[in-house]
């Protein structure tokens, strides 16, 4: 039983190690809601999107990269009133974005000041740009926007590594673990022999 245990860590090391060599992060930038409650979700599911663009995008491959990512996190799949809702959307053309010039969301999440303002900002993302929000279901509002723009050139969301490679390079920066995941691994830890 041991060995197996022992075989399967290496397994699961090595293909960790194979993903990172071919992971090549992209420049991301994101935004925030000062009233995200980051760490109080633990569900999500996908809001509903117009087919046609879904299909433009490539969107199966990029919701499956998203969800990985979400399972990493210990988040659950809920399709009844899940916490979170999330939505992607890929530009191929170039254009000005509003973004928000913010402390970074791991700072301000040490003191959670909800009353900070808002600093506007005009970004210009190049063609081939991905973007994810994330809402709030209960407040009806976007809590966190990602976007990626390879500005070594373009993101080709043909290529099923391009596009894994652009939602993990964004999703990265959404850090948070679902509530009560962290717990839950450290109570499996410590019944293992």
């Amino acid at each position: 039983m041991k060995s197996r245990s022992h075989f399967l860590s290496i397994g699961i090391l090595s293909l960790i190690l194979v993903s990172c060599f071919s992971y090549r992060e992209l420049p991301v930038e994101y935004d925030y809601s000062y009233k995200g409650r980051f760490d109080k979700y633990s569900s999500y599911d996908f809001l509903l999107q117009a087919e046609n663009q879904e299909l433009a995008s490539n969107g199966e491959v990029i919701k499956r990269a998203i969800e990985s990512h979400m399972k990493f996190l210990g988040y659950k799949r809920k399709d009844n009133k899940p916490d979170l809702l999330l939505s992607f959307r890929v530009f191929v053309d170039s254009l000005n974005f509003r973004g928000y010039n913010q402390p970074k969301i791991e700072d301000w999440m040490t003191k959670q000041n909800r009353d900070l303002e808002y600093n506007r900002l005009k970004i210009g993302m190049k063609e081939g740009t991905l973007l994810i929000q994330i809402f709030d279901r209960k407040q009806k509002a976007s809590i966190w926007q990602g976007y990626a723009t390879d500005y070594y050139g373009r993101v080709n969301f043909s290529d099923i590594r391009d596009v894994n490679n652009a939602v993990k390079s964004i999703l990265n920066k959404y850090q948070f673990f679902a509530d009560g995941f962290m717990e839950e691994q450290k109570k499996i830890l410590s019944q293992t022999p």
